[in-house]
């Protein structure tokens, strides 16, 4: 009998098979002590509650509830926090504020130079405090803060839409975090807890995450960097950069400010009820278990899906098609 590769323990548990408890001394079983287990009398003890990982002979607990620790690739939403030179700080539901350098976001019309004073003087103008923005994670560096970059069209800065914050561990790992639905709202699902709900725009390209870049503004500001490198007067620079920064305010700055239609309001508003539902019931939250629960609750009143009964009645109508997809 093998030991399963998955299993919730709680804290102060001991790992056991056909009756015997298992230590390092056990001849069938020799096993490596991971983050969140330690030894007690030659029994390998859960410290923290949460599910068990196992690689190889390698055993971890991964915590229910924790601060987010970032990997290299994930995508993560966050708040800006402060401007400093030459960088953000980004407040991202983990021990210490992610950096947002400089040099690791787009300029506006996607020209691709070294940064200068003038850009740095401008930071401002792109991002401020309480900007919302969605990143990748880049780097991580010794001390545990994150390393974050916009340099993809499907990230940058975030409009108009809700911001949902969950646990960073219910949140499902998947290849892609940035999903349309059919339900005519869009999602982006941050590893690190923090889930943004927008409409789904009428018009963009098919890799550009909910963000659309008109052609016609591309081809206005390509035109500007093109006089500025002929022309390296001060003056001329100045002016083309003025022309550049007031023609194209895409790149992952520009934010709508278009009403946004009460069918959209009431989609984005069951969605985010929908997703509280799941969380407080510790259900993982990706694509197709929102999709679900959103499709389960439209025989219930908005307000009325974070009632007890309706929540519970909702996800567990949500468990069972999500049990049935995966039988």
């Amino acid at each position: 009998m093998l030991l399963p590769q998955t299993r919730v323990l709680c804290v102060g548990a001991v790992w056991w098979r056909d009756g015997l408890c298992l230590t390092f001394c056990h001849p069938f079983a020799p096993l490596s002590r991971g983050h969140g287990t330690y030894l007690d009398e030659d029994k390998l003890t859960a410290s923290v509650a949460g599910e068990v990982e196992r690689v190889n002979k390698l055993i971890c607990v991964r915590p229910l509830k924790t601060r987010y620790n970032g990997e290299v690739g994930d995508v993560v939403v966050g708040r800006i926090a402060e401007v400093q030179q030459k960088r953000w700080k980004v407040e991202t539901s983990s021990r210490l504020d992610s950096v947002l350098l400089l040099s690791s976001v787009n300029l506006p019309g996607g020209e691709l130079r070294r940064r200068s004073a003038e850009d740095e003087l401008s930071m401002r103008d792109y991002l401020q405090e309480g900007d919302l923005i969605s990143a990748e994670v880049q780097a991580v560096f010794s001390d545990g803060a994150l390393s974050l970059h916009t340099r993809s069209l499907k990230y940058g800065k975030l409009g108009q839409g809700v911001l949902v914050q969950v646990s960073p561990s219910l949140v499902k790992r998947q290849k892609t975090h940035f999903h349309n639905l059919p339900c005519g709202a869009s999602i982006i699902l941050g590893n690190n807890g923090y889930i943004w709900l927008h409409p789904t725009p009428m018009q963009q390209d098919e890799e550009a995450g909910g963000y659309y870049t008109s052609t016609e503004v591309g081809l206005l500001v390509f035109r500007a960097v093109f006089v500025k490198v002929k022309d390296t007067t001060p003056a001329r620079r100045w002016g083309c950069w003025c022309l550049e920064h007031s023609v194209c305010k895409s790149g992952g700055y520009y934010t709508s400010t278009e009403p946004v239609a009460l069918s959209d309001r009431e989609v984005i508003s069951r969605l985010r009820n929908c997703i509280l539902a799941l969380a407080a019931h510790k259900v993982m939250l990706f694509d197709t278990s929102v999709l679900y629960c959103y499709e389960s609750s439209l025989s219930h009143q908005i307000k009325d899906i974070l009632k007890p009964e309706v929540t519970e009645e909702v996800v567990l109508q949500t468990r069972h098609r999500l049990a049935d997809q995966e039988g």
